[in-house]
C-alpha cells in the first residue's frame, strides 16, 4: 500500500513537472513570434510598399487570438513603433470575423497614433469603433485622447476634444463628474496648472467634484514642484468639505520627499495613522524614496522592513526605491546583495530597477561594471526603455566602445525596437569618430526604415562623411517620411 502511493505520487510530481515544461515551452515561443512579428512589422518599408499584404501572409486571421494582438501592440508601443503601422495592424484585426477586438488592443493603438500626433487618425479610429464596437469606448480611451491633445495642442483645442465626444462620440452617456476628471486630469498631468484650474473654476458647478476630483488637482500640484501651492490647495479642499483620504495623504508626503523636507513628510505619515488612514504599499515605497533623498539609509531600511511588518507585499516598486537609495549612498555592493535577493524571490526586474544600478556602477565600477551588468540584461532577455538606452549609448561614447554601442543597437533591433533617435545621435557620433562610416549609414536608414526621422544632427554628420550616392538615398527617404508625418508642434503653432 505505502509503495503504491510512494508510485502515485511521484507519478503526480511527473505530471506536474511536465505540465510546468510545456506552459514554460509554449510562453517562450508564444514570446519568441511576438518579437518576430514586431520585428517584421517595424522592418516594413510602410508606406512605400502595403502593410497590408505582410500581416496576411505573416498572421492568418486563425492566428488572432485576443492575448496575441494584445501583446504585439503592447510591444509596438514600447518598441516606439510608427503609429500609422500599428493602426494598419489594428485594422487588419478588424476586417477578420474571426478576431473580437478589446478596449486594451484599441487603447494601445489610440495611445500609439496619438504619441505620435496622429490625431486625424486617431479621431477616425475613435468613429469606427463607435460605429462597430461602441462597448470598447471607456473613459481610458477618452483619457488617452484628451491627455495628447492637451499635451500637443492648444487649450481651446482641449476643450472642443473634449465637447466633441460629449456630443458626437458619447451622445447616449450622461457626462458627469468621472468625465470631468478625465479632463482635469488631462491638464494636470501635463502639468497645466493653470489650465486646469481655469477649468476647475468654470465647470465644477455643472460636473459637482468629488474627493477624487481634488486629488487629481492636488497631484497636479505636487507634479508641477510647487509645495506651497499643494498645500494651499490641501486647505482649500478641506474648508470645501472635502476629507482627505490615503491618496491625498500619499500626494502631500511624496511631494514633501521630492522638496527635501523628509521629517514634514514623516510628521504627515504620523498624522495619517493618527486619523486611522491607513498608509499603503505607495506611500512606505515613497517615504523609502524619501529617506534615499535624504541620504538616511537606515530610516530607508527601517521602512522596508515595515512593509512585511503590516503584512504588505514587497514589490517591484518597494526594491527599487531601497536600492535607489543605496546607489544614493554610493552603496553598490548592498545595492547589487538587493538586485540579487529580488531575483531569490522572485520579484521582478523592471527598467528603473536596471537604470538606477547603471547609474551606481557607473560611479563606482566605471564601464566594466556597466558591461558585466549590460551583458546580464541582455542574457536575460530583458529590454531597456529609451532612458536606459540612451543613458548606456552616451557612457559607450565616452568611453570609445562604439563595440557596445552597436551591439546595444542591433539587440534593440532585433528585439523589434525603434530606438530613440538620441541614441542614434550618440551612436552615429561614435561612430564618424571612428570612421566606420558604412555602419553609420545602416544604422540611419534603419531608423527611416521603421518610420522614425533621424536628427538634424545626424543629417549634418553624414553630410560630411557619406559618398554622394548614399547621402541622396538618405534624403530621399526623409523627403518621404516628412510627407507622412504629422507637423511637429512648432510647425503648428
Amino acid at each position: 500500500m505505502l509503495l503504491s502511493s510512494r508510485i502515485y505520487f511521484r507519478q503526480k510530481l511527473n505530471i506536474a513537472w511536465f505540465c510546468s515544461l510545456i506552459e514554460t515551452k509554449t510562453k517562450t515561443e508564444t514570446k519568441t513570434e511576438i518579437e518576430r512579428i514586431v520585428r517584421i512589422i517595424n522592418d516594413h518599408p510602410f508606406p512605400d510598399q502595403p502593410l497590408h499584404l505582410t500581416l496576411h501572409t505573416q498572421i492568418p486571421h486563425s492566428t488572432l487570438s485576443t492575448s496575441f494582438v494584445e501583446k504585439i501592440l503592447g510591444n509596438l508601443f514600447g518598441a516606439h513603433s510608427n503609429g500609422l503601422k500599428a493602426y494598419e495592424l489594428f485594422k487588419y484585426c478588424l476586417s477578420s470575423n474571426l478576431y473580437t477586438p478589446t478596449s486594451d488592443a484599441f487603447e494601445k493603438t489610440l495611445h500609439i497614433l496619438t504619441r505620435m500626433r496622429y490625431f486625424d487618425k486617431a479621431w477616425e479610429l475613435i468613429k469606427r469603433i463607435k460605429k462597430d464596437h461602441p462597448s470598447l469606448l471607456t473613459l481610458k480611451s477618452m483619457s488617452i485622447m484628451l491627455s495628447r491633445i492637451a499635451k500637443f495642442r492648444s487649450y481651446e483645442e482641449t476643450l472642443e476634444a473634449f465637447e466633441r465626444m460629449q456630443t458626437s462620440i458619447f451622445p447616449r452617456r450622461k457626462f458627469g463628474t468621472n468625465e470631468f476628471n478625465v479632463l482635469l486630469r488631462a491638464f494636470c498631468t501635463q502639468r497645466q496648472m493653470k489650465e486646469a484650474r481655469s477649468v476647475f473654476q468654470k465647470m465644477h458647478s455643472q460636473y459637482p467634484p468629488n474627493t477624487k476630483t481634488m486629488n487629481i488637482l492636488l497631484l497636479g500640484f505636487k507634479e508641477s514642484g510647487d509645495i506651497t501651492s499643494v498645500e494651499l490647495f490641501y486647505h482649500e479642499m478641506v474648508i470645501r468639505g472635502f476629507k482627505p483620504n490615503n491618496v491625498t495623504y500619499s500626494i502631500r508626503i511624496d511631494a514633501y520627499c521630492k522638496r527635501g523636507h523628509f521629517g514634514d513628510a514623516l510628521r504627515l505619515f504620523e498624522q495619517m495613522e493618527g486619523e486611522n488612514c491607513g498608509p499603503t504599499l505607495e506611500t512606505i515605497t515613497t517615504l523609502i524614496h524619501g529617506a534615499g533623498l535624504a541620504r538616511n539609509i537606515a530610516k530607508a531600511k527601517e521602512l522596508f522592513e515595515e512593509i512585511s511588518r503590516r503584512s504588505l507585499n514587497t514589490d517591484t516598486g518597494a526594491y527599487n526605491a531601497l536600492l535607489s537609495a543605496y546607489i544614493r549612498s554610493k552603496d553598490v555592493t548592498s545595492a547589487s546583495a538587493l538586485m540579487a535577493e529580488m531575483e531569490t524571490r522572485k520579484v521582478e526586474h523592471d527598467n528603473v530597477t536596471y537604470h538606477n544600478m547603471f547609474m551606481g556602477l557607473m560611479r563606482s565600477n566605471g564601464i566594466d561594471g556597466v558591461e558585466a551588468l549590460y551583458r546580464k540584461m541582455v542574457e536575460r532577455d530583458f529590454v531597456p526603455k529609451s532612458n536606459t538606452a540612451v543613458m548606456l549609448m552616451k557612457l559607450f561614447g565616452q568611453n570609445r566602445r562604439v563595440d557596445l554601442g552597436l551591439d546595444l543597437w542591433g539587440y534593440l533591433v532585433k528585439k523589434g525596437q525603434c530606438p530613440h533617435s538620441h541614441a542614434l545621435d550618440l551612436l552615429v557620433t561614435g561612430l564618424c569618430a571612428c570612421g566606420r562610416v558604412e555602419e553609420a549609414f545602416d544604422c540611419s536608414k534603419q531608423m527611416l526604415e521603421r518610420g522614425r526621422l533621424v536628427s538634424e544632427r545626424v543629417m549634418q554628420m553624414l553630410e560630411r562623411v557619406l559618398e554622394l550616392e548614399k547621402l541622396e538615398e538618405l534624403k530621399n527617404m526623409v523627403k518621404r517620411l516628412k510627407l507622412l508625418l504629422p507637423p511637429s508642434k512648432q510647425d503648428v503653432s
